[in-house]
């Protein structure tokens, strides 16, 4: 039980550190990759409370297909978005970074408010099992391939029109 806080916290720093790296960097591209590792994280604390198949479908969804989406998306469209850009630093930061935190600590003490006597049972309600990847993987492709297909389609047809219109706008 030490050993699986410890792991949590680990993850859970290097993601905070990770996410905070995603707003303030000024590269772009290094904000994407930056991103990747917060998903990392997050598909690993699905596989440390042992949802096997969530954290393999946040690799292969988020990381796998969302991300490799963003950085072709950023070097499509890439207008000289630098270090050095000025226009990077908006006069506002301070009020921006103000208002952030006071929703942090309204988000924090809803939280609190709310779960602050829940315990949580590690029992599915009416003695359910817990699914496997196996059983999972033969609900989606049985039952649910028609949607599944759609899906994908609809997503394949998103990214060649964003690509489209990269490429009417660049050339004039």
């Amino acid at each position: 039980m030490i050993a699986e806080h410890v792991a949590f916290g680990i993850i859970a720093a290097v993601m905070v550190a990770s996410a905070l790296r995603v707003v303030t960097t000024r590269d772009i591209v290094h904000a994407a990759l930056y991103l990747v590792i917060v998903l990392a994280g997050v598909a690993a604390l699905f596989l440390l409370v042992g949802a096997e198949f969530t954290g393999i479908t946040q690799v292969l969804i988020y990381i796998g297909a969302v991300i490799v989406l963003f950085l072709f998306g950023i070097m499509l469209t890439r207008t000289g978005f630098t270090q050095d850009d000025e226009e990077a630093d908006h006069p506002r930061r301070f009020p921006a970074v103000l208002t952030a935190l006071l929703l942090l600590a309204v988000m924090i003490g809803a939280l609190v408010d709310r779960f602050q006597d829940v315990r949580l049972d590690a029992n599915l309600p009416g003695g359910q099992t817990p699914q496997t990847t196996a059983q999972v993987s033969d609900e989606l492709f049985s039952q649910y391939i028609v949607p599944f297909e759609a899906v994908s389609v609809l997503l394949l047809a998103a990214l060649i029109g964003a690509i489209v219109i990269a490429r009417r706008e660049e050339g004039g």
